[in-house]
């Protein structure tokens, strides 16, 4: 585990609800996928550099936003992050920079919008 140093990065730009796609149709039905509530992460934003962001069209990716959270193992490319705002971006990449107990995401944003589930059911 990577030490705290007096560099480690504040995440004080916003906050980031982390939600996993969830099939809710009975087996054998039509896919009904909704979020589910997974973690909530504080986060820095990031400048998307021209590398990144050319290498991901190259992709048919389109980075929107990039930014850094402390780490968590648990969160995925399968994931959606959904802002205060309550747009929702795919999670393109999760990268753990070297000796700091972060992580970077790079978000895609989603056309398709997704129902969110409430968490009293």
């Amino acid at each position: 585990m990577a030490k705290l140093t007096n560099r480690t990065p504040s995440f004080t730009d916003g906050i980031l609800q982390i939600y996993e796609v969830f099939n809710k149709a009975p087996k054998g039905d039509k896919p009904q996928e909704e979020l589910v509530p997974k973690m909530t992460l504080r986060y820095a934003e990031r400048t998307v550099g021209i590398k990144r962001f050319w290498e991901a069209k190259a992709h048919d990716v389109n980075i929107q936003r990039l930014v850094r959270c402390p780490r968590v193992d648990d969160v995925s490319t399968q994931d959606v992050a959904v802002g205060v705002d309550g747009k929702q971006y795919r999670i393109a990449q999760v990268q753990y920079p070297a000796e700091t107990p972060t992580m970077d995401l790079s978000l895609e944003r989603i056309d398709k919008v997704y129902d969110i589930r409430s968490n009293d059911n």
